[in-house]
């Protein structure tokens, strides 16, 4: 018993610190100005390749790797999940660097929503009746905000379902990858777009402050910063990793939402963006959609089998209703 309270707490730990790492990711990226959204991508893009290639030889993995790598399934699953992550993160850096932190939140925070959706969609999936009322409170609010902006909350939609797609989309490997082998394929996969990224930055000085590369030639702070975004890529993926191994689905689903109200804080205390009350109005029921879908998900799990740790077996592709609410739960930002 104290063994499995120690398990749960050290999961505990590991889920908060990694959510809260991606809460506070749009402060980092901040640091990287004056580079624009494209060359941050592509060099986050080679330095999360570079770091997880020494997390490999660390800890003696790429055995491992080369076999997942030669698994053509496999390796052309996450190459197309990588080029969903490589949306997600473009948008949500143009978000930070555009003083859009508070939409990008928003993104995040209907994210699950999304996922339940598209498991209806392309799944098949029959959803509960809690999933659908949390599914049209969630149209609601968007509607809402958007009048309230005055435009289509595009920024939010782009990082809601290119996320969903990536984690419907790993989900089909399932507990077959490693978090670092898997980021490593992925990465690698984007390795060819992401030089040539940089290098028509370099020539054409694309979405740049600077007229070309701003790596190497904006300070120190900001050259280091570059290099350390394949650590701050690999970090909280392994402590996700360390936390879904440790902690039943329901208590790290609950724990994702760590991330979007850090980001909603920093948008609104520390980068004073406006909050007006539509938005106000729009995010309380989005708050209130994932109320009833958390509760749906606790209820679920009360009347089915014992919740399995994300990690075990629960990681391998299921066919029954709702499956498509946890895959959010077991991929990592």
């Amino acid at each position: 018993m104290k063994d499995d309270i120690g398990t749960a707490r050290s999961g505990l730990i590991y889920a908060v610190i990694a959510y809260g790492l991606w809460g506070v990711l749009p402060v980092y990226f901040l640091l990287l100005r004056p580079a624009g959204a494209v060359e941050i991508v592509a060099w986050r893009i080679l330095w999360s390749l570079v770091f997880c290639g020494v997390l490999l030889a660390v800890t003696r993995s790429f055995g491992r790797f080369v076999a997942l790598l030669r698994d053509r399934s496999i390796a052309g699953t996450l190459g197309l999940a990588g080029a969903f992550i490589v949306v997600n993160w473009t948008t949500f850096i143009f978000a930070t660097l555009s003083g859009h932190v508070v939409e990008a939140a928003l993104g995040y925070f209907i994210n699950p929503v999304v996922t339940v959706l598209l498991g209806v969609l392309l799944l098949r999936e029959r959803l509960r009746v809690l999933q659908w009322v949390a599914v049209g409170i969630s149209l609601v609010a968007i509607l809402v905000i958007a009048i309230g902006y005055g435009r289509f909350p595009w920024i939010s939609l782009i990082l809601a379902f290119s996320f969903g797609f990536y984690g419907l989309i790993k989900k089909r490997v399932g507990g077959r990858v490693d978090a670092v082998s898997g980021l490593s394929i992925e990465t690698l996969a984007l390795a060819v777009p992401a030089a040539v990224a940089l290098i028509v930055v370099s020539a054409t000085g694309f979405t740049s402050q600077t007229g070309g590369l701003a790596f190497g030639s904006s300070g120190t702070l900001q050259t280091v910063a570059v290099v350390g975004t394949g650590v701050i890529t690999a970090v909280p993926l392994l402590l996700f990793a360390s936390a879904a191994r440790r902690l039943p689905l329901s208590t790290l689903g609950l724990t994702q939402y760590i991330a979007p109200i850090l980001q909603l804080i920093v948008g609104v205390a520390l980068l004073h963006e406006p909050m007006t009350t539509a938005r106000w109005i729009g995010f309380a029921l989005i708050w209130v959609a994932l109320v009833v879908l958390s509760t749906d998900a606790v209820r679920a799990a009360r009347r089915g089998r014992p919740e399995p740790a994300v990690g075990t077996a629960a990681d391998e592709p299921q066919n029954h209703a709702g499956d498509s609410s946890r895959i959010a739960n077991e991929t990592a930002r």
